[in-house]
């Protein structure tokens, strides 16, 4: 939604995830508008927001994330997120115009994705952002500077280091928004795109039992949150078994193994149910430029550049913590990129890439 679908290169039925009479030849009873608003364990049945209560003897759980939002910003019209089929297609609304202003606060992924996809349409794009560099959390400075000197040369007004103040009616004519940042300035945009994170759907599931809270709701290993129930999805931590670490990915291919598997658990009743361990995996469109990622890297991770050249916006970095390899990302090298994924999913050290790479 933040590519293709907002770029118009690609219309609303090649995005959905099934054909129309798909979910009828898998006798699947589809609640199109119903919410869980309550679960009981103990009985085994969900709460729903009209009353109802639904049993049942097996529970996925996938009730995603929603965007964060900007207290005394977000709501007022022109202030938009972008998580659902409607936000995109009112934000294409606006950023197709003729001389269109966007502000997006956020230069993480979603952000900076959404940056680049406007300005291939001629939008005029202002992106604010608190860190020093875009991505910083999630790639660290090294990366952050190559997608911050990549977007300044496509165009993009990027103000580091800011915070977005305040947003008010425009004063020009037609104007619809007034944006108000922590260095003084101030700017007149059509729409103000909020992208600064997601917060898992779990709030619904408070006093259930089961072991939530605002990181998420935490799993065994087999994605399994207590007997009979699995979890699958952004809202869904479990400890990874590469790292031993609990983790929470935001991600659409996790999203979409993280569901098969936990199917696989719920099926499997009392039986084995194997850990889930995948090397994650996920990319990034932006300008001509294919960004992907493998592993768990943080931004705090060491990093070396093995492969390739920044210059040219062709390189391969590795990411080490502790002297174990957590990752590798790629600028349009994914060839080169993925035999790093082997590396990482037998636990290679981070010395040990780096020597077998500049071999």
């Amino acid at each position: 939604m933040s590519k293709q679908l907002l770029a118009g290169s690609w219309d609303v039925d090649r995005c959905s995830l099934s054909t129309p009479g798909g979910l009828e030849d898998l006798d699947i009873e589809l609640e199109v508008g119903s919410t869980a608003e309550s679960l009981d364990l103990a009985a085994r049945a969900l709460t729903l927001a009209d009353g109802r209560r639904i049993t049942f003897d097996g529970l996925v759980i996938a009730t995603g994330a929603v965007p964060r939002l900007l207290p005394g910003i977000t709501g007022r019209p022109g202030v938009l997120t972008l998580r659902y089929l409607d936000d995109a297609l009112a934000l294409r609304d606006v950023i197709s115009r003729p001389g269109a202003r966007l502000v997006i606060a956020g230069a993480g992924f979603i952000g900076l994705e959404v940056a680049a996809t406007a300005r291939g349409l001629g939008a005029e794009v202002t992106v604010v952002e608190p860190l020093a560099v875009p991505l910083e959390r999630a790639v660290g400075p090294l990366v952050g500077r190559v997608c911050e000197v990549m977007h300044r040369d496509h165009g993009v007004d990027l103000r580091l280091a800011t915070t977005l103040d305040s947003v008010e009616a425009g004063v020009e004519s037609g104007s619809g928004l007034r944006c108000r940042f922590s260095d003084g300035t101030a700017i007149e945009a059509d729409a103000l795109l909020v992208a600064v994170g997601a917060t898992p759907a779990t709030a619904w599931l408070a006093g259930s039992g089961l072991d939530v809270g605002k990181e998420g709701l935490t799993c065994d290993p087999s994605l399994t949150a207590a007997p009979g129930v699995v979890a699958a999805g952004d809202l869904a931590r479990w400890p990874h078994p590469l790292t031993g670490e609990l983790v929470r990915i935001e991600h659409r291919t996790n999203a979409a193994e993280q569901g098969e598997h936990a199917a696989r658990s719920l099926l499997a009743g009392d039986g084995p149910r194997p850990a889930f361990a995948p090397v994650p995996y996920v990319w990034s469109d932006q300008y001509d430029c294919k960004i992907q990622v493998i592993g768990t890297p943080r931004g705090t991770d060491e990093t070396v550049i093995v492969e390739g050249s920044i210059s040219e916006l062709r390189f391969v970095v590795v990411f080490g913590r502790g002297d174990r390899l957590t990752g590798a990302l790629g600028f349009s090298r994914p060839k080169a990129l993925m035999a790093y994924g082997p590396l990482v999913e037998r636990g290679a050290s981070f010395a040990e890439a780096v020597a077998l790479t500049r071999s």
